[in-house]
């Protein structure tokens, strides 16, 4: 696209185009130079032209040199997310098909379908695509269209998707805090094909699931633990296992699954509880004890602390504490109280698998939190293992924010 300038003011150039531009501040651009895939409203010195949420912008340095094309958000703190760099590589549906495609390619390298029927296909910002994210159960698609430029290109990015999987149906679960934060309202339900006459259900390392799509949390299941729920599991062999945060039975069903002598599973969601229920009567060669406890699980701790109980294998995978850094301390104080309290519940030999998915608390900060933790139990911890995403959520290493799950397995020394 071409571009003029004309002499306006002491810096000297006042940019001119045939498109609308965000100009940044001098030296704002050197994350962007890295590839970093977002413009914060911090970093934008003009706004050129009159772009309307989710269209379509040049990103320029303060001396005019392109820096990308992106999809312009003026209610959010994120102001711009970046579709390319590439001055000739604009934004559109060849461009989103050829990410697609590419992205699914990489799935179809990682996951072998004897593993799982169920993915996440499309992973935003990391597979190129930002606010996008897709999953597939089986043959039904989840999308998310959680920013502005997301929510501008729906119905190319929804139709790719449908076609390039193969789906025979589209739900839609665009009903988070991020698209709020966009200034975007709430949108969920079928958008494409006809629901399905059963129960969807997946297969995950052996184990039948039974997944909400429509009212389930995030999408439905929480793929990106898949292979931490397998090595969980598989440690929980002979063992006395407490499931805190359990869901849907994720980690209880493979715990059983590898022989634990007995399960324990906490939720505060009756209908989780449910569902845990049915997912194991799905599972009739799951030998072991299982049991269900709906509870406040901060209060269910201390109330099993106080009946004398012991666990050789406790599993804390709470929801998110920590959206972003600045919710680091009132965060930090949870995953302490969290962790200390399981530590109590912890025999001798035992082992702790915590796990941490708020994007603003850090893996070093994590680790340190449950340091402190058993420090006022008054017990050492061992590192045996470190824990992340499972591979359909691939993290780039210019955007370490979509590093957002970390994981340790510890063991009371």
């Amino acid at each position: 696209m071409p571009v003029g300038y004309e002499n306006v003011s002491a810096r000297g150039l006042s940019l001119v185009s045939s498109g609308p531009q965000l100009r940044l501040k001098p030296g704002r651009e050197r994350s962007l130079l890295r590839r970093h895939p977002w413009v914060f409203s911090g970093a934008v010195e003009a706004v050129v032209g009159s772009p309307d949420t989710g269209a379509t912008v040049q990103l320029r340095a303060d001396d005019g040199r392109f820096l990308g094309w992106a999809a312009y958000s003026p209610a959010s703190q994120i102001r711009a997310r970046v579709w390319s760099f590439g001055e000739n590589e604009l934004p559109g549906p060849e461009l989103f098909q050829s990410r697609i495609e590419t992205a699914l390619a990489r799935r179809r390298a990682e996951i072998p379908a004897e593993i799982t029927d169920a993915m996440r296909l499309v992973h935003g910002e990391s597979d190129q695509l930002p606010g996008l994210i897709a999953d597939r159960y089986g043959d039904s698609l989840v999308v998310q269209l959680l920013s502005a430029g997301t929510e501008k290109w729906r119905d190319a990015l929804v139709g790719i998707l449908r076609d390039r999987s193969g789906c025979a149906r589209v739900y839609e679960r665009s009903d988070t805090d991020a698209r709020e934060l966009e200034g975007l309202a709430a949108s969920s339900g079928l958008i494409s094909g006809a629901a399905p006459d059963e129960p969807l259900r997946i297969t995950e390392h052996g184990i039948t699931y039974q997944v909400d799509v429509a009212s389930g949390q995030k999408t439905g299941f929480y793929l990106d633990q898949r292979d931490n729920r397998r090595r969980v599991g598989q440690v929980a062999a002979g063992r006395d296992v407490l499931d805190c945060f359990s869901y849907t039975g994720g980690f209880a069903l493979s715990a059983l699954a590898a022989g634990a002598r007995s399960v324990l599973s906490i939720d505060a969601s009756a209908q989780a509880l449910a569902l845990a229920k049915r997912n194991l009567a799905l599972n009739p060669a799951l030998a072991g004890r299982a049991d269900w406890l709906e509870a406040d699980v901060f209060e269910a701790l201390r109330k099993l602390r106080r009946e004398g109980r012991e666990f050789d294998l406790i599993v804390l995978d709470p929801p998110k504490f920590a959206p972003t850094a600045k919710d680091a301390a009132r965060a930090a104080r949870g995953y302490k109280d969290i962790n200390l309290s399981a530590l109590r519940l912890l025999r001798p030999g035992g082992l702790l698998a915590t796990f941490s998915c708020s994007g603003g608390v850090s893996i070093e900060l994590f680790q340190k939190i449950v340091a402190g933790a058993a420090a006022d139990a008054g017990t050492a911890l061992l590192l045996r293992e470190r824990y992340r995403s499972a591979g359909d959520h691939p993290v780039r290493v210019e955007f370490p924010e979509g590093e957002y799950l970390k994981g340790l397995l510890l063991e009371r020394a």
